[in-house]
């Protein structure tokens, strides 16, 4: 997804994207700097959570009795310098096969799923055999719910905060866990299905990151790929390295 101003989704209390710009309106502040007259530059500064626009969870996102991934305890994390342990920095960057599961489509939905509807395992398996892929060991499985062009209308303008989100249930996560995949994108804000699976907060999220150190990669835009039908290629996500941290804003390349 783009980085702009504004008309960027992000779940409520996540800081927007903002620009503090020098601009054209700036002339003659690069005087002091020996700038010859029409001489000049332009910067910006981004404000923005880690965890909006798309974006990747470092496994000291989420912990589950007060214990994150590997057993690693949840007071590692620390306000003023961040997780001590398992920040995204430590992830490097991530190079893998990367499957695209276009479940709008199989489900016949036309644009996107109903808000709330929950993705279960079967459907995994069927949307995989439908496409002739298969989910091996190492891949990165990516999830078309068409969460983002429900939000936009296919418009950067007005983001609606609907109460309930498409995404994988604990089935389908557990459907993923077994076929020991690296990491798991939706085009959604969670990956998993809103009203939380279970009816308990961030389950899916407990599975994956806690439980098995499966990295989640949330708010992709995969309309593209879906049209193409790219259902197989390769994926190469490069976080930031900021230390300590929860996640990171990512750009994605998906190559078929």
């Amino acid at each position: 997804m783009p980085v702009r101003a504004g008309g960027v989704p992000a779940l409520t209390g996540r800081v927007p994207m903002r620009f503090t710009v020098r601009d054209g309106t700036d002339a003659g502040s690069h005087a002091d700097l020996g700038c010859a007259p029409g001489t000049g530059s332009h910067e910006d500064a981004v404000v923005m959570s880690t965890h909006a626009a798309s974006h990747m969870d470092a496994l000291v996102h989420v912990y589950a009795e007060h214990r994150h991934y590997n057993g690693v305890g949840h007071d590692t994390m620390r306000a003023e310098t961040g997780a001590g342990r398992l920040g995204i920095e430590n992830v490097g960057g991530l190079a893998s096969r990367g499957v695209l599961l276009d479940m709008v489509r199989h489900f016949g939905a036309g644009e996107y799923l109903r808000p709330g509807h929950a993705i279960g395992g079967a459907d995994l398996a069927a949307a995989a055999a439908a496409q002739g892929v298969e989910v091996r060991a190492g891949d990165a499985v990516l999830i078309r719910t068409g969460y983002l062009q429900f939000l936009t209308g296919g418009s950067a303008e007005g983001v609606p905060r609907p109460t309930g989100i498409p995404g994988i249930d604990a089935s389908a996560a557990q459907w993923l866990v077994e076929r020991d995949v690296v990491a798991v994108g939706a085009d959604n804000a969670a990956v998993e299905v809103l009203p939380f699976a279970e009816g308990d907060f961030l389950h899916v999220h407990k599975m994956l990151l806690v439980d098995c150190g499966i990295y989640l990669l949330e708010f992709l835009d995969l309309s593209a790929p879906a049209a193409d039908e790219a259902w197989e290629g390769l994926l190469t996500v490069g976080p930031l390295k900021i230390t300590g941290g929860t996640g990171s804003p990512v750009n994605p390349v998906y190559v078929s």
